[in-house]
């Protein structure tokens, strides 16, 4: 396998001091989701960026203001409008703005099918009429649904898209320079990158019970928890509630179509140990209720009102945007040593 850049996906975390601890140097290379985030991290003085959501010609000003500061933010694109629109804010300003064009390895979300000749080469030669093809780039989506040799065969599937794609634009005259490739469950299941210059993976800083699901992981891998506290219980019911609703866990189910589901998330004790059959199984607002898992036999525990309760989430991106703080803790101690800060909001 030979080797290649890791570009760590920084949606994630959000956070400056998560990313310098993830990236391979302090200028990067990085990808982000929103421009916001760009934003934040150039400021940060990351300087290899890419920006890898479909690109507006209202966000172009965004992005050529951040290349003017001396960061190298990359676009991503998938039709000849959208290159005419990046090729026509280049040669109207003099700076040439790269752009990947996206691939669709697996029909789950946008992109140009690997095999679609005319249309990728369409989009190669927009480009070149004032900016910079940079390369292709693509996400298998789908490999979240797949276990096992699927997860191997969304791997091989989405090394295969971007590798045939590049070939089809060096036939045609375009250089493509990168071919990116990147999630989580693919990049732990690749058996070959033969052609692939990098990968890109979010998730995997965290871990979650979604990627524990999909297999990448195991629950004990799981780097970020919330911290609850008990404020009730429903005895008649089997339930514990805690102040940790679906505004502290997010409302992301994406176990819900998983072998387990796991509510909202696993309850494990102040160390975070995993209690057994134990999950937040339904959430209001501001309350969670905790029950032993239907059909476990499990035992609910004896936390009283005050007791304090790490909840393990579903999906850790989405949890971690409902908090504006990371406190940093090492292993089962709940000290806390750092408190690292980490922004929101959308753009």
């Amino acid at each position: 396998m030979e080797r290649m850049a890791l570009r760590p996906h920084l949606k994630t975390t959000k956070s400056v001091e998560v990313a310098r601890r993830v990236m391979s140097s302090p200028t990067g290379p990085a990808t982000v989701s929103t421009l916001k985030e760009a934003e934040q991290f150039v400021a940060a003085g990351v300087r290899d960026i890419i920006y890898a959501v479909g690109i507006v010609p209202t966000k172009l000003p965004q992005v050529l203001a951040l290349r003017a500061k001396g960061a190298d933010v990359a676009v991503v694109l998938d039709t000849v409008e959208q290159a005419q629109a990046v090729a026509r804010a280049s040669r109207e300003t003099g700076a040439r703005i790269p752009a990947l064009i996206e691939i669709d390895c697996d029909g789950h979300r946008s992109g140009v099918h690997p095999d679609d000749r005319q249309r990728l080469i369409d989009i190669g030669r927009a480009l070149a009429d004032g900016a910079e093809l940079r390369g292709v780039l693509t996400h298998a989506g789908g490999s979240y649904a797949a276990r096992g040799a699927a997860l191997r065969q969304c791997a091989e599937d989405e090394r295969r898209s971007v590798v045939d794609a590049a070939a089809i634009l060096h036939e045609a005259g375009l250089a493509c320079p990168v071919r990116s490739v990147g999630s989580t469950p693919t990049a732990h299941n690749a058996a070959d990158l033969t052609g692939v210059t990098e990968v890109r993976a979010g998730v995997f800083v965290f871990f979650d019970l979604v990627m524990a699901g999909v297999g990448v992981c195991g629950v004990d891998d799981i780097a970020l928890s919330v911290l609850a506290t008990v404020i009730g219980h429903q005895r008649e019911k089997g339930w514990i509630l805690t102040d940790a609703g679906w505004m502290a866990m997010s409302q992301d189910r994406g176990t819900r179509k998983q072998e387990i589901d796991q509510g909202y998330g696993i309850v494990c004790d102040i160390a975070g140990q995993p209690h057994a059959d134990l999950i937040v199984a339904d959430a209001n607002q501001e309350h969670g209720i905790i029950t032993v898992r239907p059909g476990s036999g499990g035992v609910l525990p004896n936390l009283a009102i005050g007791d304090r309760v790490r909840v393990l989430p579903n999906h850790a991106c989405a949890t971690a945007a409902q908090h504006g703080h990371y406190h940093v803790v090492r292993g089962s101690s709940s000290k806390v040593e750092a408190q690292w800060p980490r922004f929101g909001g959308w753009q």
